[in-house]
């Protein structure tokens, strides 16, 4: 780990943790390009490379929460003001309540496949052919939007259909933003509304996959060989870079189609799972 390799990455993670382009595809994409143009094999990676992806994780995640700062402490206001008086009928109250029901759907859905997730960390050209069927995911959002009306609140339906496909892109190449929001508009939503709330679905489980990972699977006695100089300035890009595509995703996503990321999916999928299968 070396602080050119940590800035680009923190880079991608930035930009692909919220565009709808897989941001775990491109971090699996960057670094094992980074290891055939360095003439290094593509193997299981080490401890300090799987905790540096968490941090960066964790660095968007902390722009999310600077972000979104009003509308979660309305959240959690709303839900604190339900529990006392027992009425649940709030809108910010609801938005918590799916909100939680959502993380619980998420987590049975994408526990059982963390192993089948791992191993694709070292298969890019699969994951490449996953970021195609998220592209074409996307087209199909786009053309199933103008078929029906939209409604400017998630409801439980919603939530719990955005819940699950956010399960299944724990798999590296479906993009957990592209899937989230893409089910919102099958479900009716409008386009900002879909996005604001997969934004906001996401932070229990980053937060969650954030603080639970490194006591369970890192060696305490090996971090301190880590370069955490690297890794520190790695977090900072992810964050600095993920509140600016924020701020300008929810400007675009509310007027233009998700289909210029779908082709990008496609095109990158494609060439990625065709470099990998002649070069790697």
């Amino acid at each position: 780990m070396n602080f050119i390799q940590a800035i680009l990455m923190g880079i991608v993670q930035g930009l692909s943790e919220f565009l709808p382009i897989s941001s775990s595809g491109h971090l699996v994409f960057t670094s094992n390009f980074y290891k055939v143009f360095k003439g290094l094999e593509i193997v299981q990676e080490s401890n300090e490379e799987i905790f540096f992806d968490i941090m960066l994780h964790l660095g968007t995640l902390v722009a999310v929460l600077i972000f979104f700062r009003k509308e979660i402490m309305e959240i959690i206001m709303a839900l604190i003001n339900s529990l006392k008086t027992k009425d649940f009928s709030d809108k910010n109250s609801k938005l918590g309540l799916y909100i939680i029901l959502g993380t619980v759907i998420t987590v049975a859905v994408a526990l059982p496949m963390e192993k089948i997730a791992e191993k694709l960390v070292y298969s890019p050209a699969v994951v490449g052919i996953l970021l195609v069927i998220t592209g074409f995911v996307l087209f199909y959002s786009e053309y199933r939007s103008k078929k029906i009306a939209t409604k400017t609140e998630v409801d439980l339906k919603s939530s719990i259909f955005i819940a699950l496909a956010q399960g299944l892109a724990a798999l590296p190449g479906f993009s957990r933003s592209g899937w989230t929001i893409a089910t919102g508009l099958f479900n009716g939503l409008d386009r900002l509304t879909a996005a604001r709330y997969s934004f906001l679905v996401s932070i229990p489980i980053i937060l969650g996959a954030s603080m639970v990972y490194p006591f369970i699977k890192i060696d305490l006695h090996e971090a301190l060989t880590y370069n955490w100089g690297a890794i520190g300035v790695g977090t900072l890009v992810s964050a600095l870079v993920g509140y600016l595509c924020i701020k300008y995703f929810l400007k675009f996503v509310a007027k233009f189609s998700l289909a210029i990321f779908g082709y990008y999916c496609v095109i990158v999928g494609i060439f990625t799972t065709i470099f990998f299968t002649v070069f790697a």
